[in-house]
């Protein structure tokens, strides 16, 4: 009953959406939240009962209650180093109630990734080598982090097993290693799902 009274207002566009954010979270949204029919696509690929997906970089959460709303049989997981940002996450979850829906808040290098089973990222390292595309000034960037960030995710993708489900969003495919074969490439082209053979 929740979901079906839910979905009409939240999940139908962006604008009903990012009414749960403040007015300067909304402000960023075009710019760095996965938009809302990314995030259920991404979440239909990715969603398998009693699997995990993590969201690498989940911001203010937007990628995972999509897809965790829409997939309750699945665990959804945004790792996010920005406590303001993870704060806003966790607020708009305890204000739909996922129990399937988590947020930690933390460093990509300092998470065990072997907890979960699927990946989704949309370009979460591109602040680093682009000054214009910054959220704010509350965390280090560099073109350093952007190399380290992206051979991080690289080296933990290739250790995964086969049939690990993995989406791309607005990412090179250099940060994708190539075990990874493409099996969907839509949306412009920059949306892209992967699965590992």
């Amino acid at each position: 009953m929740l979901n079906e009274l839910l979905n009409p207002t939240l999940f139908r566009h962006d604008t009903a959406f990012d009414d749960l954010y403040p007015e300067h979270i909304q402000e960023l949204s075009q710019m760095h939240w996965t938009p809302v029919d990314i995030a259920k696509k991404a979440g239909d690929f990715l969603s398998i009962p009693n699997n995990s997906v993590l969201d690498i970089g989940s911001g203010v959460g937007k990628f995972c209650i999509t897809a965790g709303f829409f997939h309750p049989e699945t665990f959804f997981c945004g790792i996010e180093q920005r406590e303001e940002l993870y704060t806003f996450a966790e607020i708009a979850k305890a204000e739909i109630e996922l129990p399937n829906v988590n947020f930690i808040h933390g460093n990509l290098t300092e998470l065990d990734f072997k907890n979960y089973d699927h990946f989704y990222f949309y370009n979460p390292f591109y602040e680093n080598i682009e000054p214009d595309s910054r959220i704010d000034y509350t965390v280090r960037t560099s073109f350093e982090l952007y190399n380290l960030y992206s051979r991080f995710v690289f080296q933990m993708l290739e250790e995964k097993p086969p049939e690990t489900r993995l989406v791309t969003f607005h990412a090179p495919e250099t940060q994708v290693p190539p075990g990874y074969q493409l099996v969907n490439n839509s949306y412009s082209r920059v949306l892209k799902m992967w699965i590992k053979k």
